[in-house]
């Protein structure tokens, strides 16, 4: 997945540049002034896309590759993808990724994706339900027509909201070009918020067709799209669009809704821009509250809190992070999750479905009652918030506590290191959960809004957990691992409650946990499946660690373990907060480190580093809390009732 934004025209501007791509094949006397061949080629995409009711629809194909992509995703440089389109409702498009080929399209109200080399493919149908099991999911989902983002009238005038100027001729692929350069004027990028940019197009002066495209924000990202094999043909036949047969695969039938949502959510990861944070400040401020439950913000970050009943707990956390809640949802489940399908070669809500069934019976229904809450909070259905919840189950980090003689004054450090997906739409909805449930512990839980279990957190009797996943995915007959984090945080007191709820699950697949107590100083690694439990105390070798370091623990793979002990070794005895989270730079955490924590057990506090568009976890600002604190102090008055 991208880890970085597309620039800003991928937004709107290039709804309308990009079109470009549509431009009618006549020949003609090249217009007479920047102006005029800008407004040539748009009024041609309007015949393209929306023909006149006297005008026949024509098929409009090509080839798209991507020259160039600075300060984004530069991984994405020379692909490029096969299209064709014809109004008002055929559209086809071809690519590869790796030694894999993709394809999907679309022939009227019917929407179907290829893997081919996977023998596996959908077509989205309206007659079937959203979830499995659940008649009441069946939506009346209809694909309108493909139309032009702005009303035809408003396009035709669009270029009186741009400035057009001709920049140099130049050769493109042998062909002299006309060179445009577009900017909107102040009043369209009030207009149509748009931020400061330029698009470029290389235009064959006897057509008017562009041949190349590039745009341009102010922070210096640039993408060059080459247009080429472009061509009009009268419209193709209906055969053309349907399912492509001779690819062999097994079409399989899913819902409609499910792919009209999987495009758009698939689309948004491209268009992540999260900047670092700037310098701590010092402020924390209550931004909004919900009956016992609050918002704050404290040096820039978001914290939670949340209080009271399953039902009040969830409650507060949609209503104070409704916004993030749905877009964690839309990313994680329609985008990430369908897309993963074609991929795996499976389809991704009947596996998800499935590991439900199996691992609902095991799950706390507090916790089960706390996620329809939710749900209803933010008018999702609940099986959404559920599989969102459910996910991790499905894809399969590092982990460290150094205490006693490691470590400068004795004090138990607990790193962990989450390399976890960076990139596909969770850094934006980084937040801080504070619960404070009406049974059980209060705790710190380092999460995603719409989250309620846990994979990195510390409670108030200073016990704190951080997971690594491993192998045995499909294993599901036991307690998600998310949930199990969270009932070690609300139930033990000491290490060994915590191993004893781990050690009683039951459990599923494979993880391997730091455990870290700050009242005795001790902390043990844990390699755990569904039919065993084993234990690594501080100072102890293992076939998969074999490096016995005293007064740590420590766990990692392969060259990454390596240099973690290095690190270990090299500061040994003089290691203090700093040190222990210089621990987890890179390569310890690896180029998909989307947040990573460092826990001080005895003193409940902790630093919190999230991933942002620029840096890994690891090397991004780490913000201090200290559990306590936010525990026992009130902050002001809420500014508002609602969150977001």
């Amino acid at each position: 997945m991208l880890s970085k934004r597309m620039p800003f025209y991928a937004g709107r501007l290039p709804i309308l540049v990009a079109l470009g791509l549509l431009v009618h094949a006549h020949a003609q006397t090249p217009p007479a002034s920047p102006q005029s061949l800008f407004g040539t080629c748009l009024a041609r995409i309007a015949s393209l896309i929306e023909p006149a009711p006297d005008q026949e629809p024509r098929t409009v194909l090509g080839a798209l590759r991507i020259r160039e992509a600075a300060g984004m995703a530069e991984e994405l440089a020379g692909r490029s993808a096969d299209w064709a389109f014809q109004a008002p409702d055929r559209f086809r498009l071809s690519f590869r990724v790796g030694k894999e080929s993709f394809a999907l399209g679309r022939h009227g109200s019917e929407l179907w994706i290829l893997a081919p080399e996977k023998r596996f493919g959908v077509v989205g149908s309206p007659e079937v339900p959203r979830f499995l099991g659940k008649p009441d999911t069946l939506e009346e989902t209809s694909l309108p027509p493909i139309r032009l983002p702005i009303p035809r009238a408003q396009l035709l005038l669009l270029p009186m909201a741009f400035e057009v100027g001709a920049l140099p001729d130049a050769t493109i692929d042998g062909t002299r070009c006309r060179v445009l350069e577009v900017k909107p004027r102040p009043q369209a990028r009030q207009m149509f918020g748009l931020p400061a940019g330029t698009a470029t197009l290389w235009v064959r002066p006897e057509d008017s067709l562009p041949v190349q495209i590039a745009v341009a924000d102010d922070r210096g990202r640039r993408l060059v799209l080459g247009i080429e094999h472009l061509r009009i043909e009268p419209a193709h036949p209906d055969s053309a669009w349907d399912v492509p047969a001779a690819t062999g695969p097994e079409v399989r039938k899913v819902a409609l809704a499910h792919l009209t949502r999987f495009v758009p959510a698939a689309l948004s990861i491209l268009q992540i821009d999260l900047p670092p944070l700037p310098p701590p400040d010092g402020e924390r401020r209550v931004v909004a509250g919900a009956g016992a439950g609050r918002l704050e913000e404290i040096d820039g970050t978001r914290v939670l809190f949340l209080k009271g009943s399953p039902e009040e707990m969830g409650r507060q956390h949609g209503e104070l992070l409704r916004k993030g809640v749905h877009d964690l949802v839309a990313k994680v489940v329609y985008g990430i999750g369908v897309g993963s399908s074609f991929e795996k070669g499976r389809w991704f809500f009947g596996e998800i479905e499935e590991c439900q069934a199996r691992i609902e019976p095991f799950i706390d229904e507090r916790y089960l009652r706390e996620m329809d809450a939710l749900a209803a909070a933010v008018d999702l259905h609940p099986q959404e918030i559920r599989l969102a919840n459910f996910f991790p189950e499905l894809f399969h980090c590092s982990g460290f506590a150094v205490w006693g003689q490691a470590t400068a004054d004795g004090r138990l450090y607990h790193g962990r290191v989450l390399d976890y997906m960076k990139g596909v739409g969770l850094e934006p909805n980084a937040v801080v959960i504070i619960h404070q449930p009406d049974e059980g512990h209060a705790w710190a839980n380092v999460s995603y809004a719409g989250f309620v279990g846990s994979v990195t957190a510390m409670n108030e009797k200073r016990i704190s957990l951080g997971e690594m996943g491993g192998r045995g995915e499909g294993n599901w007959d036991g307690k998600p691992m998310a949930q199990l984090v969270r009932e070690v945080m609300e139930h033990a007191s000491t290490l060994d409650e915590g191993l004893e709820i781990m050690r009683k699950g039951p459990r599923t697949c494979e993880y391997f946990y730091v455990l870290a107590d700050g009242n005795s100083r001790r902390a043990v690694g844990i390699a755990a499946t569904p039919d065993s439990f084993e234990i690594v105390e501080a100072g102890m070798a293992h076939p998969r660690l074999p490096h016995a370091v005293p007064d740590a623990v420590l766990l990692s793979a392969g060259d990454r373990y390596e240099q973690l002990v290095a690190r270990v070794v090299r500061g040994y005895g003089r290691l203090d907060a700093t040190g222990a989270r210089a621990l987890m730079d890179r390569p310890v955490a690896m180029k998909s480190n989307i947040h990573s924590v460092l826990f001080a057990p005895e003193t409940l506090d902790f630093w919190v580093a999230n991933a942002d568009s620029v840096d890994i976890a690891a090397h991004a600002r780490y913000t201090h809390y200290n559990l306590g604190d936010l525990l026992g102090r009130t902050a002001g008055t809420p500014l508002a009732q609602h969150g977001e």
